[in-house]
């Protein structure tokens, strides 16, 4: 009975992670609507689905509520905390406040399932349900190009791209590059068992990417790939890793200045305009709006209003009718402010640094997995804007990246005093 409960506990899991994907159910319910098809569909199904999520979240923390509460006051992680707290009370001034306490209390509920997760299962058993969720979307996402095109190909975009189960070319895109990341890790780890089937879901991890035709998500997984193998370097001895990272950063720099002054061939060499498909005519008008209400911003979800919102003027400006400023920063600083968006950079280089801490320590490969995803998601960022988005895999994994480097941590400080104390009392023994 036991072990039917856990069997069924991680399979609520994996349908978890793979609603908060974005998977399959948007798409069934559009009706395989392309991106500029105006659908009007009944999303009654998606939000009982987030519901009963939130519900089963919260029960089962409950029952574990003293490993909850552990990592929750153990972590210490007050800048996490303070943006949360700040998306809630931003109903008080936002100019949309029904969205805004919509969106909070979903906030609140992914970032929950994220605590749940962290918590509940150790890292090595954290892959392994990310192989699982993953491993099945690629299978449906091949099943639904090749034996559903209509669903599982986006024809609207001058020629056929692979979407899989999303809605979108650029959200299988984007997904694969954290499968890439997951079964590269678990490919990598040694001693792992069945290691051939995760280098499988590695390869056709990449393989959909490459069907996508994303090429933002295929810049930014180069970009972590060669990060993972950099992160190799952090656990060298000093003699060595200090000379090979300012190696390192010389030929970066070097890359830099040369990218900076080449951009718009390399750019027009993959089929990219200079303007990054409008994002750079799109983004001075996102900042006159932010320097309006610079400090606290619009509220959480009070922004994008269509023509009956303050997004009015950059519908009317820009010449076409985006939803988001495509950039997760621009975002947040339209939502929260520059106040929000200090406290998510104040969280995320204290996470970030500590992640260091931590995989300096550790041989396992399993342990570079938070620096991989922060590093992806500050990438991602730049011109995606998925940063603290409610109901979204990319913040979940990004609440339980947090919570683990910060109890690592804080076993760390906790534990080194002990280890003092120990050594002591044995050299006064000897005396």
């Amino acid at each position: 009975m036991r072990k039917l409960l856990i069997y069924a506990e991680q399979g609520f899991t994996v349908a978890a992670l793979l609603i908060y994907s974005g998977a399959i159910l948007t798409l069934v319910l559009s009706g395989g609507a392309g991106q500029d098809e105006l659908v009007e569909y009944d999303s009654s199904l998606t939000r009982i689905a987030f519901f009963v999520i939130y519900a089963i979240t919260l029960l089962l923390l409950v029952l574990r509520w003293k490993k909850a509460l552990y990592v929750l006051v153990f972590s210490k992680d007050i800048f996490l905390y303070s943006l949360l707290m700040l998306a809630v009370v931003s109903i008080i001034w936002s100019f949309e406040p029904s969205t805004t306490l919509k969106n909070s209390f979903t906030l609140i509920g992914s970032s929950l399932f994220g605590l749940y997760f962290v918590s509940r299962y150790s890292l090595k058993q954290q892959f392994y349900l990310l192989a699982w969720t993953f491993g099945i979307i690629i299978v449906l996402s091949f099943i639904f190009a090749l034996a559903l095109p209509k669903y599982g190909i986006q024809s609207d975009l001058g020629k056929p791209l692979w979407r899989g189960v999303f809605t979108h070319k650029n959200g299988l895109g984007g997904r694969m590059v954290t499968s890439s990341i997951v079964f590269l890790i678990l490919g990598y780890q040694r001693g792992q068992r069945h290691r051939w089937l995760f280098w499988g879901g590695f390869s056709l991890s990449m393989l959909l990417l490459l069907l996508a035709g994303s090429t933002s998500s295929l810049f930014n997984l180069l970009i972590i790939v060669l990060a993972f193998f950099a992160f190799q370097i952090w656990r060298w001895p000093y003699q060595v890793m200090v000379p090979t990272l300012i190696m390192m950063a010389t030929i970066s720099q070097t890359l830099y200045f040369w990218l900076s002054n080449n951009a718009g061939v390399l750019l027009n060499s993959i089929g990219k305009d200079a303007t990054l498909t409008g994002r750079t005519d799109l983004w001075p008008l996102v900042i006159d709006m932010i320097w309006k209400h610079p400090w606290i911003g619009y509220g959480y979800g009070g922004f994008w209003q269509g023509w009956d919102g303050e997004s009015a003027y950059i519908w009317l400006n820009a010449g076409w009718t985006p939803n988001h400023p495509h950039s997760g920063y621009l975002a947040l600083c339209l939502d929260l402010g520059l106040l929000g968006l200090g406290l998510f950079f104040l969280g995320f280089w204290r996470s970030y640094l500590q992640g260091f801490i931590w995989m300096r320590g550790s041989n396992s490969a399993l342990d570079i997995w938070p620096l991989m995803h922060m590093t992806y998601i500050f990438i991602a960022s730049l011109t995606e804007s998925n940063l603290l988005e409610s109901n979204s895999l990319t913040w979940i994994l990004y609440v339980a990246a947090c919570f683990s480097v910060r109890m690592k941590h804080e076993k760390k400080i906790n534990h080194e005093p002990n280890k003092r104390s120990i050594h002591s009392i044995d050299i006064a023994k000897s005396l």
